[in-house]
């Protein structure tokens, strides 16, 4: 086979690495290129952009497969083109890149098919934006409707900033004509992570989660630039997020594209916030993305000829992904200055000794060569990827890699990955869930908290009502074994259903707690708590603080059955209230 890729960054230089594996590949092209690709592909002096160019090479050479990398050309077209003239070509056509090409097409599409985003607005005028910035709060989110290149998304905090990130973009046009609408939208707490698919148009097959560090400065602080590093795969997504991103995102966005008459084949990038157990869509991508791509491909397995050509045919259901289960890492080393203005034509030094370390891949994006010399060319230079058994030994072997590598003016953030450390490096998970249907029960709920804190017991706490949000409720208790949890102590007062809710969910044992809050002085939450229909076990404890606290200690009772320490602690306990009594005894003998 002969393969077209287009573009001429870190994406592609993966991109062209992996299908060079493939025992189908003859010869790969790749227009435009870099001082990377040079070296396994023949690069053609053709712009990204220039979609006439590239189809007059494809048809010349006979090309059987071109794969776009960038989101320009899709945006323009190009597969619509290419497909007019019988030629097989990877990624969506302009109707289906529209994703990415118009987020207040996006947002409005999210809006239409109840997929789960940011409360938002768009508009045409400066004035009726900064009005709705007033009602939406701050911090608040300002994007430029079409391409910039990564760039075009401004998060702000004051009043003051989100007028000056309105003018500069639809008054001053920093991005063009993609700033000729923007979105208003509310800004999102949580963790973000890359969820990225292959899909044929009905089918949805996910790579492993990803995660990338958009900001240039450490901490994730400063101004975003095209991505400054990537992991795979990002801890925050567990196999219950997974499934719900498939379920609630990725599935009804394919099949609401068909129906909108835009049938989508090609990669699916949605970019999500994560917290707790809420997901919220950000964006949407119809590439790989960039960093992302480069720790994907290094755990791909498969031959990435025969899936690309799966999506174009319509049979991705026959697919299964070999996925290697070791982390990957990859820390982008950028020129001075980036995503601002900086100086290009540096020599680089030390590509040769990085490429030596086992288990590390040195992607080009911003190089070119000069004589025997390869010099950068971009903002972004090298992404140096890694392998490693565990998220830390990935990381570790990229920047042992980053540091053989030089240039005059070289930067790169030192803390690739450190949101996966922190989930590594903090406490053990909690055993136990204690659940109570409102934050006016938590000076009670807090007895349980405290005496389970004293025994060294680890907890975490939630506030979710059986009646307000019995969703939430549900879907706690149905992930409770997987998230760790060995028991869920729930107390909640009035007509308290939360405790069987859990019990209906969940394998775990449930204790229920009844709290005061009516002028029945919390029996009506007793009586509530202890029926339960057959099938449906609560261990019902006394109404209130003593209530609370007797759950935390059968919870620990049901726990130190497979744990000596802890039935050590038990008896500890039991002489403390043996002692408290001598103690009282004591003072009235006085």
């Amino acid at each position: 086979m002969k393969i077209l890729v287009i573009g001429g960054g870190g994406r592609e230089h993966a991109l062209v690495w992996k299908l060079k594996q493939s025992k189908s590949v003859e010869t790969i092209y790749c227009a435009p290129g870099n001082a990377g690709i040079k070296a396994v592909a023949e690069c053609i002096d053709l712009a990204v952009n220039d979609i006439s160019g590239l189809l007059e090479f494809a048809l010349r050479e006979k090309i059987d497969l071109t794969v776009v990398g960038p989101e320009e050309p899709l945006t323009k077209g190009i597969v619509d083109t290419f497909e007019q003239k019988g030629l097989r070509i990877f990624g969506p056509d302009s109707k289906g890149a529209i994703l990415e090409g118009s987020k207040v097409f996006t947002k409005d599409f999210l809006a239409k098919y109840n997929i789960p985003t940011a409360r938002y607005a768009s508009f045409t005028k400066r004035g009726p934006a900064k009005k709705f910035v007033k009602s939406i709060g701050l911090p608040c989110v300002i994007k430029a409707d079409g391409l910039a290149a990564g760039k075009g998304v401004l998060i702000v905090q004051s009043m003051e900033e989100a007028e000056q990130a309105i003018d500069l973009i639809m008054k001053d046009k920093a991005f063009g004509t993609a700033g000729n609408q923007v979105v208003v939208e509310e800004f999102l707490q949580g963790e973000e992570a890359s969820f990225i698919a292959f899909t044929d148009g009905v089918t949805v097959l996910p790579l492993p989660s990803s995660q990338d560090h958009k900001a240039i400065f450490e901490g994730d602080k400063g101004p975003n630039t095209g991505g400054m590093g990537a992991y795979s795969p990002a801890p925050v997504m567990n196999e219950e997020l997974t499934k719900r991103v498939l379920d609630e995102v990725m599935l009804p966005t394919v099949r609401g594209m068909a129906a909108e008459g835009r049938p989508y084949k090609g990669m699916l990038y949605a970019g999500l916030m994560i917290d707790g157990d809420r997901i919220n869509v950000l964006e949407f991508n119809c590439r790989f993305g960039d960093p992302e791509c480069q720790p994907l491909l290094m755990r791909l397995n498969n031959d990435l000829v025969e899936i690309f050509n799966a999506c174009i045919d319509g049979t991705l259901d026959q697919v299964k992904l070999d996925i290697d289960p070791r982390p990957t890492v990859c820390v982008v080393m950028a020129s001075e200055g980036y995503p601002g203005p900086y100086v290009t034509g540096r020599t680089i030094t030390g590509l040769s000794k990085a490429a030596k370390i086992k288990d590390v891949q040195v992607f080009h994006a911003g190089t070119r060569s000069k004589g025997r010399q390869i010099v950068t060319s971009g903002g972004r230079v090298l992404g140096i990827t890694a392998l490693g058994d565990d998220i830390k030994a990935a990381i570790d072997r990229a920047y042992e890699a980053v540091a053989a590598i030089t240039w005059e003016g070289c930067y790169f953030r030192r803390d690739i990955g450190y949101r996966a450390l922190a989930r590594l490096q903090t406490k053990p998970r909690a055993m136990v869930g204690i659940v109570m249907g409102s934050d006016s029960d938590l000076p009670v709920m807090q007895d349980a908290a405290d005496f389970l804190a004293s025994a060294g017991v680890t907890f975490e706490m939630t506030i979710t009502s059986a009646h307000r949000t019995p969703e939430h409720a549900a879907r706690y208790a149905r992930t409770a074994r997987e998230r760790g949890l060995k028991i869920i102590i729930a107390g909640a007062g009035m007509a308290a259903h939360l405790a069987g809710v859990m019990a209906a969910h969940t394998t775990v044992p449930v204790i229920g707690v009844p709290l005061d809050a009516s002028s029945l002085n919390g029996l009506d939450a007793l009586l509530s708590t202890v029926q339960m229909p057959p099938g449906i076990p609560v261990a019902t404890m006394g109404i209130g603080k003593s209530g609370a606290r007797n759950a935390a200690v059968l919870a620990l009772r049901i726990l130190a059955l497979n744990d000596e320490s802890l039935h050590d602690k038990l008896v500890h306990h039991a002489e403390e209230m043996a002692e408290q009594v001598a103690a009282k005894n004591r003072s009235l003998q006085v």
